[in-house]
């Protein structure tokens, strides 16, 4: 599986943004499918999770209540619908894939897309 992110940008606090992953390869649907962030000097933190098949669905606190996680398998791609963005969540964007919503590694990893929140 390729994972590619997008639907990065500048947006100012309040804003909104969606970010893309899509997968390449059949086997999309049976991965659960994560979204980590990192801001500059920070170390990589977890957003989001979504299983296979959407019904178990995690968030981070910092981001509880105004992110959503959702997945179309038919299109091989999840979402991550931001609202009310924070300069706090200025980051680079990645999404992985992996067995199970709370796995010891993950299988694949995207590029990463740039998000930027101005105050």
């Amino acid at each position: 599986v390729q994972l590619q992110a997008s639907g990065g940008g500048l947006v100012q606090a309040g804003g909104s943004l969606r970010l893309s992953c899509a997968a390449s390869g059949r086997t999309f649907s049976n991965y659960a499918m994560s979204w980590f962030r990192q801001a500059p000097g920070k170390e990589r933190e977890f957003v989001s999770v979504i299983s296979w098949t959407g019904g178990t669905i995690y968030f981070a606190d910092s981001v509880k209540g105004r992110f959503t996680i959702s997945r179309d398998n038919a299109k091989n791609t999840v979402y991550l619908q931001m609202n009310s963005l924070k300069p706090e969540d200025t980051a680079v964007y990645y999404c992985a894939a992996s067995i199970g919503v709370a796995p010891a590694e993950y299988d694949y990893w995207g590029q990463g897309t740039l998000v930027t929140v101005s105050s």
